[in-house]
């Protein structure tokens, strides 16, 4: 469920760092263009990942290469690292037009439009090429259908946030057995909580931005997360074992306020729909490249790693009825269109 080991890893993650320093020393809240005083259209972009992750480096190459092609004329600002809310918050002012530009889990988004989390539940996608023809199919265009429904525009292609894994302070997890009461944190997500109750954990909902902090005061033992945020975010300096489960895979989606979209000429949004679809490509081959070299430099900086046995985690679930469950809620047809790409549910 992991990508191939990639000989180019080295190379590429020294590559990866470099912009990542570079762009976070480059990153006021206000463009550095003199362009940018008199842009005709200023647009903000936020999210909650740092500003060394790849998504940002990448949306900040998006937004240069917009402002230059427009002649000045479109200055997208980005405030990275939760600058303006949690993912709750940031939610609401993309909503209410506060905010041009949200990237959001459709895991948490699921919260406003239920089908937008089928990507995560428990162990459907096998690997990466299935994430894709899946996720650039017809079950993201599906999910696109849907979030249009509540006034935001979403772009073509999610960005990669990875599969994730669980992470712990206190014991590795290798069993079922071993979530047995375990304080976790999981996004404010309808579809994280029922998976980890299914499997005997004692979920709590915290958004992104106070993760560190509930960890390190031990509120929570653990959390999940892929390993490219386990990393940027410094998780490994508040846990100590990483299991990895690859329980599921979670992307996210560049969600636009639908009326502030539809006021662009078409002209400037085919400008930005462009650089964004240019920027999610490279973010995924930056994320599959991360994924072949972090778990060597995470261990490097103490983590301790442990490979389960999924096999008795499924069953677990499937005993449970947590399959059941959300088969009934997502409905047939969106059922169906996962169904095609993944086989059969359990």
């Amino acid at each position: 469920m992991i990508p191939l080991r990639d000989p180019m890893t080295s190379h590429t993650n020294r590559r990866v760092l470099l912009q990542a320093a570079a762009g976070a020393c480059a990153w006021p809240l206000l463009s550095s263009s003199s362009h940018a005083q008199s842009a005709e259209f200023k647009l903000k972009l936020a999210n909650n990942f740092p500003a060394t992750h790849p998504t940002n480096i990448r949306m900040k190459e998006a937004a240069d290469a917009i402002l230059a092609e427009s002649k000045g004329r479109v200055d997208i600002q980005l405030f990275p690292n939760n600058q303006l809310g949690g993912d709750t918050d940031m939610l609401s002012q993309v909503r209410s037009g506060a905010i041009d530009y949200f990237m959001l889990s459709g895991l948490i988004l699921q919260t406003l439009v239920p089908v937008a989390g089928i990507n995560g539940l428990a162990f459907v996608f096998k690997d990466y090429p299935t994430v894709w023809s899946a996720m650039d199919g017809d079950l993201g265009a599906h999910v696109r259908a849907a979030i249009a429904k509540v006034n935001l525009h979403t772009f073509d292609l999610a960005f990669d946030n990875g599969f994730r894994n669980i992470t712990s302070s206190t014991k590795p997890i290798q069993t079922p057995a071993d979530l047995q009461g375990f304080k976790i944190r999981v996004p404010v997500s309808p579809l994280w909580t029922s998976m980890f109750k299914a499997l005997g954990a004692s979920p709590a909902s915290i958004n992104f931005s106070e993760v560190y902090s509930s960890l390190q005061t031990k509120i929570v033992e653990g959390q999940e997360n892929p390993l490219p945020l386990i990393e940027s975010a410094k998780l490994y300096e508040v846990q100590k074992y990483c299991s990895m489960t690859s329980h599921m895979w979670d992307g996210q989606w560049v969600l636009a306020n639908g009326k502030r979209w539809q006021s662009l000429p078409p002209d400037v949004q085919a400008l930005i729909a462009a650089h964004f679809k240019k920027a999610a490509l490279a973010q995924r081959e930056d994320i599959r490249r991360l994924n072949n070299g972090l778990e060597a430099q995470l261990k490097a900086k103490g983590m301790v790693f442990n490979y389960p046995d999924i096999k008795p985690f499924r069953e677990v679930l499937s005993k449970a009825g947590f399959y059941q469950e959300w088969k009934t809620k997502y409905g047939p047809e969106a059922i169906g269109k996962l169904e095609k790409y993944t086989g059969k549910l359990a």
